[in-house]
């Protein structure tokens, strides 16, 4: 009986230090996902009015940029992968992985040849161990990247599909829309694919005079679209990820409490029991000289 108490007071030791470091990850979690958040809102704006300028550069001149063109019959193209550098976040990494490998083999049916660009150590350890190869890697800034990130990441891709080491570009990365929903995303980036963002205001549409030439003012819009889409993915993919630990850990912390009290009631039946045992053998003692003293 005593070394069955002993190994439910250990697990339960055990599972209280546990329960510490989960706890402590909620909280820095929680702490990060308001300003990860406001992050977020704050690239929008910026996304949002680049858009504009270059719907209206496009809607008012007919210029090809290297940016914009479709080339015919593709091949190679690269697959830019956000994943986290650490792990303890549910399946948040898992999610993106496994829309990763749908989109991989929904490019090798088209006949092309993917390339990947993989952000974070999750992502990297899980191609390496498959002895897949990778272009290039970044790692270090997934909970917290800033615009120099972004802009060494785009830059990358940019180059590559001027180049035509790559001929499209797409990314995976998490979508943050609420506290409890985050959506792993694929979208492709170049050929550059404007989207809306906001319907356009009813009336007729405002002429520009550019200065200097709408080919120059594309020259210096459509890399800083490329690096805004990129920033805008890496602050989704970090809201995401906070917000995936939070739950992750609230849920581990949740049922550690839960084991907890488990092992403590188990740890009280079995030491009730030994000391049940201990006042049979005291009182059979009792008895037996009891019974000696008599005769």
């Amino acid at each position: 009986m005593g070394a069955q108490l002993r190994v439910y007071r250990r697990r339960i030791r055990s599972v209280q230090s546990t329960q510490k470091i989960t706890r402590a990850q909620e909280l820095i979690a929680t702490s990060r996902i308001g300003k990860a958040q406001a992050r977020v809102e704050q690239s929008r704006p910026y996304t949002r009015q680049v858009t504009a300028a270059i719907e209206n550069i496009a809607s008012q001149t007919d210029i090809s940029h290297p940016l914009v063109e479709e080339r015919a019959d593709p091949g190679p193209v690269a697959v830019l992968v956000v994943t986290s550098d650490r792990g303890m976040a549910g399946a948040y990494s898992a999610n993106v992985l496994r829309m990763t490998e749908e989109l991989l083999a929904r490019l090798r049916q088209e006949g092309k040849d993917p390339k990947l660009y993989v952000i974070g150590r999750k992502g990297v350890a899980y191609y390496r161990f498959r002895e897949r190869p990778m272009e290039k890697t970044w790692t270090g800034f997934s909970e917290q990247p800033d615009y120099d990130h972004a802009k060494d990441v785009a830059d990358t891709l940019i180059q590559a599909f001027v180049h035509h080491e790559v001929d499209e570009i797409h990314a995976v990365y998490t979508d943050f829309v609420t506290m409890l929903t985050q959506r792993a995303e694929a979208r492709r980036l170049l050929p550059l694919v404007i989207e809306e963002v906001e319907e356009r205001p009813p009336g007729p549409i405002p002429q520009y005079i550019f200065e200097p030439g709408p080919a120059e003012v594309l020259d210096a819009l459509l890399p800083r679209y490329v690096v805004s889409r990129v920033f805008t993915a890496l602050l989704e993919a970090a809201a995401s990820e906070s917000a995936a630990r939070r739950r992750a850990m609230k849920a581990a912390t949740d049922n550690a409490e839960e084991l907890i009290k488990v092992l403590t009631r188990a740890a009280n039946q079995a030491r009730q029991a030994e000391i049940t045992q201990e006042i049979m053998e005291i009182v059979g003692g009792a008895e037996a000289l009891q019974t000696t003293g008599s005769e």
